[in-house]
């Protein structure tokens, strides 16, 4: 699996994003459309894997988070970057988004949640902050970052 071939996987994704507001309707619209049990999420569940056994995704450590950003913003990916971390239950640092961000929650384990949520797509809109969470056990975890915009606190 290649960065490129990744970017690929994501396509379709970051098509349904063009030109939306990052909302509730957003995140509808991504559980809908590419529901966690579904082909196109387990083929990037299973493409993370892959990229994490090469080493070039989630490349760098810190705090206990597995992370890295492995697309940066680009017109092919509608001007979004895209991070993929890989944690265990622990609370990662404090921060802003200021254009939003839109998370693809991959537990590792039955049980496992981001930010109490399980499988699937979770949308913050713009201007929101948190301190990403995960609990319950492993979670991989990708971010789709408007402009690659993140303000850590």
């Amino acid at each position: 699996m290649s960065p490129e071939a990744f970017q690929g996987l994501l396509a379709g994704i970051t098509a349904t994003l063009a030109g939306r507001p990052l909302d509730a309707a957003l995140e509808e619209t991504l559980n809908s459309r590419y529901p966690a049990g579904g082909d196109v999420v387990q083929n990037i569940v299973q493409a993370c894997g892959e990229a994490m056994t090469e080493g070039w995704m989630c490349k760098y450590e810190g705090g206990g988070i597995r992370y890295g950003r492995v697309i940066k913003p680009s017109p092919a990916t509608q001007g979004f970057s895209v991070d993929v971390v890989d944690m265990k239950p622990i609370a990662g640092p404090r921060h802003t988004h200021p254009k939003g961000e839109i998370d693809l929650i991959m537990p590792r384990v039955a049980g496992a949640q981001f930010d109490g949520r399980g499988a699937g797509w979770l949308v913050y809109g713009p201007g929101t902050t948190h301190r990403p969470t995960v609990t319950g056990g492993r979670a991989w975890v990708l971010y789709l970052l408007p402009d690659g915009e993140i303000v850590f606190a």
